[in-house]
């Protein structure tokens, strides 16, 4: 998705409605910096305002997502484009989260480590555990069997763990 390009078409599509971005705003009930960022591409806007949005400045939500004016022939091709790229954008933002997420818990888990004593084996589980939730949440989202496969690995691991910490 190129958010400077959707950015400028939001920006022309408002212009025409003779809106200012404070009124646009106010019909979306959010914030007139929300709406500046969208224009100057700096940030998509929540989903959940593409239908809203598409209805007060009188465009398809395709002609949102592809930044552009869609001529009655390109309509499929541009919507097939379109659903790729939201796909590939969940997809990257939830390997970003699901990053950041894992190196602030680890950060944590080692400093409590340090802090506590507890023996490295503990946070390793936790980790595991951690990971297994992540991945089978994925799993159950997008249904792909490697996220399925890589759930279950780290929920053996924690068993696997867990049963060596008990026995020594």
């Amino acid at each position: 998705m190129n958010q400077e390009k959707i950015g400028r078409f939001i920006a022309k599509q408002r212009k025409l409605k003779e809106l200012t971005q404070e009124e646009l705003a106010e019909k979306l009930d959010i914030t007139k910096n929300a709406v500046s960022k969208w224009e100057r591409g700096l940030c998509l806007m929540d989903m959940s305002l593409l239908k809203p949005l598409s209805e007060i400045l009188d465009v398809s939500i395709n002609e949102i997502l592809a930044g552009e004016k869609i001529e009655e022939k390109d309509i499929e091709k541009k919507s097939e484009e379109n659903i790729i790229k939201l796909t590939e954008l969940v997809n990257l933002k939830s390997m970003k989260y699901g990053i950041v997420g894992m190196a602030l818990f680890s950060i944590a888990l080692i400093i409590i480590s340090f802090l506590k004593d507890i023996p490295m084996s503990s946070i390793v589980s936790l980790l595991c555990v951690y990971n297994s939730i992540t991945f089978l949440g994925r799993y159950k989202i997008r249904k792909d069997k490697t996220d399925l496969l890589t759930g279950i690995l780290f929920f053996i691991a924690v068993i696997c763990n867990t049963i060596a910490f008990i026995l020594t």
